[in-house]
């Protein structure tokens, strides 16, 4: 599978324009090295300074081209001094991080060709990015000052944040939108519409620029992965699996960065029903799992891995364990291969469920968008919970896009008297409008940790 020839040569230029995240850039890759290195990561200031221009890179490009595409004239967004908005959270540059006080954002087309304005009505200047369009000596009423601005300009369509399917297009509340609508004058009232669809394309677009850097976040990952799951951190008959979690935990805070979630992990053993967790030492023998993901550049990892503690003696995991893991790549499999742009995810969904059990395969699959959040705006394809129709899967599946391949499949282990076992995948991936690769390779090979 390949990418564009159009985005291979963006994704080149971006990689040349990356600066420091190592000696060179990782590219895109279908094979996944096992305990690799650990990248470079960045120092805050470093880290700023990318993360500024690509949002700069996004807000010049993405913004016209949804607006236009949707046909909105004009998005409004509002956001509140500890209580974010998730949209003008990613918006904001990396030295004002948050809003503060009521920050009000406003995106106006002009048509005729003209730049997209970038406004922002609040107290504060926001690094270069949106204009200063407030004067509150001379207009105190913040609303008003929207009204005025927004009566101005005319637009035929004014876009805010309400969804009820989607929480990243929700970010308008209540009491914010009746006071805009309060100001608001009553001939504008009725071109108010729902940005929902900017919102989801606006976080789910991944540039070029961003792709140069999510094989480095994931390898990273990927990496501290490796580390947990080997005899570092793991003594068999004396680490438990809430040891390991912790760990990965004081890790992370070693390396100046952060987890978007608690990191899981469990055994599946002989002769032992579903999941162990918690306190539970680590044996030879244990089929381990984990869940992980990380914060770093804006992007965000989801990984999930599985590890065999060897028994004496042994070599390999047994037989079985290994089918197992080569079964969910079969899955894997089937679901890319579903990948079509326009088509929904509850349509991937389906196609991915038939193929693979027309193979003999019992498949449950829970995929998700990622990129500015772990979970991320787009369709969903399948829930752990639910692999029938879904509206949160109705949505088409768009190039550009990153993805968070996550699965499983169940096979008998004939090794462990036929017991059935749950073979847990989630590998990040991009699919470029032709075809779905994988960011920073996928596990083919369950992770061996000796026990002597």
């Amino acid at each position: 599978m390949g990418m564009t020839g159009r985005h291979l040569i963006a994704l080149a230029a971006a990689l040349a324009a990356v600066p420091a995240l190592a000696d060179a850039p990782l590219p895109l890759t279908e094979t996944e090295q096992a305990a690799p290195a650990l990248p470079p990561i960045l120092a805050p200031r470093e880290r700023a300074a990318l993360e500024n221009r690509i949002l700069a890179e996004r807000l010049d490009t993405i913004v016209p081209q949804i607006m236009r595409e949707e046909g909105i004239d004009l998005w409004l967004l509002v956001a509140r001094e500890y209580f974010e908005e998730p949209v003008v959270a990613t918006m904001l540059d990396a030295e004002n991080m948050h809003a503060r006080r009521r920050t009000i954002l406003i995106f106006h087309d002009p048509g005729e060709g003209k730049p997209v304005e970038r406004l922002t009505v609040s107290r504060y200047g926001l690094g270069g990015l949106f204009a200063p369009a407030w004067d509150p000596d001379k207009q105190p009423d913040q609303w008003q000052a929207v009204a005025d601005l927004i009566a101005a300009r005319d637009p035929a369509k004014i876009a805010v944040n309400s969804s009820d399917l989607y929480q990243f297009a929700d970010g308008m509340t209540l009491s914010q939108y009746d006071r805009f609508m309060a100001a608001l004058p009553a001939g504008l009232k009725g071109r108010v519409v729902s940005g929902e669809t900017l919102a989801i394309r606006w976080l789910e677009t991944r540039l070029p620029s961003e792709m140069a850097l999510y094989p480095t976040v994931v390898r990273i990952a990927h990496a501290v992965i490796g580390e947990a799951f080997s005899r570092k951190v793991i003594t068999p008959g004396v680490t438990t699996a809430e040891e390991v979690q912790w760990w990965y935990r004081d890790r992370l805070m070693q390396l100046g960065l952060t987890p978007w979630f608690h990191p899981s992990v469990a055994i599946q053993r002989q002769s032992a029903k579903g999941m162990l967790e918690g306190a539970e030492v680590i044996r030879p023998g244990d089929l381990l799992w984990t869940d992980f993901g990380i914060t770093y550049l804006r992007l965000n990892t989801d990984t999930q891995h599985l590890a065999y503690v060897l028994k004496p003696g042994e070599t390999e995991a047994p037989a079985g364990l290994r089918a197992g893991l080569a079964n969910s790549n079969r899955v894997q499999d089937f679901l890319t291969r579903a990948f079509r742009v326009g088509r929904s995810g509850n349509e991937a969904l389906a196609i991915a469920r038939a193929d693979a059990i027309a193979a003999g395969l019992d498949p449950s699959i829970y995929t998700h968008p990622i990129g500015h959040h772990g979970h991320g705006a787009g369709p969903s394809i399948g829930f752990w919970d639910n692999q029938n129709t879904d509206p949160r899967g109705d949505g088409p599946i768009r190039a550009n896009t990153a993805w968070s391949i996550e699965l499983t499949s169940y096979a008998n282990v004939p090794e462990w008297g036929g017991q059935r076992v749950d073979f847990r995948t989630e590998e990040d991936a991009f699919f470029d409008g032709q075809s779905v690769r994988y960011i920073d390779g996928r596990q083919t090979e369950i992770t061996l940790i000796p026990s002597d």
